[in-house]
């Protein structure tokens, strides 16, 4: 079912790649406050955008922009989601599952291998992410019920809303280190 909803080569995987390699770049070059910061603002400007009806659409050229600002954001941050959540917004919410699903696997495996090919992972950051596989498996027990709400028109809330929740998160985050 989930396959059949996927939106294939609007996916944007093109940009996801070079956006990647720069974000290792900003990683291992800029100082992470004020890159994360920007990333934060960036994200929130992008939201409010979207609540005064500017609307923007997965077509290619947006797809290929919002896939390399994902990889260096996804990759210098954590927080690649947003840029192309934002484009799927007003599909539907077995499109938008299915869809930012296979990019956030691919993204994250991809973000991965290249910052371990930059040298910058290691046994604390790893620890990290395996600290975080729990949720990941709440997130999932939680879907199927969610998912019934959220096909009653609460999908687009829910982008926007969870885009605005973690670039609050990085916000905070970004402040305390």
């Amino acid at each position: 079912m989930a396959r059949r909803r996927l939106a294939g080569r609007r996916v944007g995987p093109g940009g996801r790649l070079p956006g990647a390699v720069l974000g290792a770049t900003v990683v291992a070059l800029l100082p992470y406050r004020e890159f994360a910061t920007f990333v934060a603002v960036a994200v929130l400007l992008c939201v409010a955008a979207s609540l005064v009806r500017l609307r923007l659409r997965p077509t290619p050229p947006a797809l290929l922009v919002a896939g390399a600002v994902s990889g260096v954001s996804g990759t210098a941050a954590g927080i690649g989601g947003p840029p192309v959540a934002v484009l799927y917004q007003d599909e539907h919410g077995a499109t938008v599952r299915a869809t930012l699903g296979a990019y956030f696997a691919l993204g994250t495996l991809l973000s991965l291998g290249v910052l371990a090919a930059g040298g910058q992972v290691d046994g604390a950051r790893l620890l990290q992410g395996v600290v975080l596989v729990p949720f990941m498996a709440a997130g999932f027990l939680l879907s199927n019920p969610l998912r019934r709400i959220l096909d009653r028109g609460w999908t687009r809330p829910a982008v926007l809303g969870l885009a605005a929740a973690t670039a609050v998160a990085l916000l905070v985050q970004a402040q305390l280190s």
